[in-house]
């Protein structure tokens, strides 16, 4: 056992006793998926969604013409005898009829600038990155992944190279190999530095260049996602299950580095912090306005959007009680929820919760999640 000292994600410096092999490098945070806060499973999905599956990645849907799917966090589909428990999972529910030219389904997690100074972009030195993965499909055929440079001028550095899953329903190990950028570095700030994505359905805007971008760089959009078969997003109940994202430093794969679930989870909070039941604490009827703030364990990116529901699952309200000890729930009361940055406190989040003039004892909310997801 060893001691490291590591800079997380989340801009804390924390010190943990760790297994010696835990030095944080792979790239992707949540690479097991074994964190979903917003919730397990999302269904009808016609548009971008983030909050489903596992923490810190996303599915793209822009331009479809009827494609609709499930994002879902999945426990009984893993690899066998690799140590994984979860696995990410994308179902097509409504079979594409016709594929627009500017059409995206896509699953990718973005990386924050601030975590990629050591990958040198920018200069002669610019480091290789080796993206990992394991994948599991109804469908047979070719898929693009892809790293998109977010800080690249004008949003267009694309690197892109093609696998095959070459027999269905079976749980396949792909790996591929990203040159360094040495033209463009990052702005190492709290925006997006790196996409890494897989590709399961693409339209004409982004596959007709002729050959994906063969692991180098282009400002060429499409060569972005070449060789798709689209095959994924055209067959009605078609499935695509994956895990083990591990993006490195060097052109070998090495083993998947399993992070403990604490610390992960931790990161995670970085971007999206999920909260149950939250309640003033009053010891006699109040009847004037009533504030609680509390400071988050974990520094959020930025200050993220907040959402709230009362008792009764109402989104925007808050409850109180009318009688001591939780007697008389009271629900749809008007009260806020905000979260507040404050730079005085190392970056930390405040939250504040506002609940206006009642006649009554505890007020609370439930189901509180702050999203600063990139």
């Amino acid at each position: 056992m060893g001691t490291i000292t590591r800079n997380f994600a989340n801009s804390i410096t924390a010190t943990s006793t760790l297994d010696a092999g835990v030095n944080f490098k792979n790239l992707l945070i949540n690479g097991d998926m074994t964190i979903y806060q917003p919730a397990a499973t999302k269904t009808s999905i016609t548009a971008d969604e983030n909050q489903a599956g596992a923490d810190r990645y996303n599915l793209r849907v822009n331009a479809r013409t009827a494609w609709a799917g499930t994002l879902a966090n999945e426990p009984t589909y893993v690899p066998t005898n690799q140590g994984f428990k979860k696995a990410l999972y994308v179902q097509t529910t409504t079979a594409e009829t016709s594929v627009a030219a500017g059409e995206i389904v896509r699953i990718g997690q973005k990386i924050e600038a601030n975590l990629l100074p050591h990958l040198k972009y920018g200069t002669a030195n610019a480091q290789p990155l080796t993206f990992s993965f394991w994948v599991r499909s109804s469908e047979t055929g070719t898929f693009v992944s892809e790293l998109w440079h977010r800080d690249h001028p004008s949003d267009t550095g694309y690197n892109s190279q093609s696998f095959t899953i070459s027999s269905a329903n079976t749980w396949e190990k792909k790996t591929v190999t990203f040159q360094g950028d040495t033209t463009n570095g990052f702005n190492y700030d709290t925006g997006i530095g790196l996409e890494c994505n897989i590709w399961l359905g693409a339209g004409t805007d982004y596959t007709s260049g002729g050959s994906t971008t063969g692991g180098v760089w282009s400002t060429d959009a499409t060569k972005r996602a070449f060789g798709t078969s689209n095959d994924f997003i055209n067959t009605l109940n078609a499935n695509f299950y994956t895990t083990g994202w591990q993006l490195e430093i060097g052109e070998t794969a090495t083993d998947f580095e399993f992070v403990p679930h604490d610390i992960t989870l931790k990161r995670c909070r970085r971007y999206f912090a999920n909260f149950g039941q939250w309640q003033t604490m009053t010891f006699g009827s109040e009847s004037s306005a009533r504030y609680e703030w509390t400071v988050l364990d974990t520094p959020m990116r930025a200050t993220p959007s907040v959402t709230y529901k009362d008792g009764a699952e109402t989104s925007g309200v808050v409850s109180y009680h009318s009688g001591a000890y939780g007697s008389g729930r009271n629900d749809g009361h008007t009260g806020t929820v905000s979260a507040l940055w404050d730079f005085t406190t190392n970056g930390a989040t405040k939250i504040k919760f506002n609940i206006n003039s009642f006649s009554g004892y505890d007020a609370f909310v439930n189901g509180i999640q702050l999203d600063s997801e990139l």
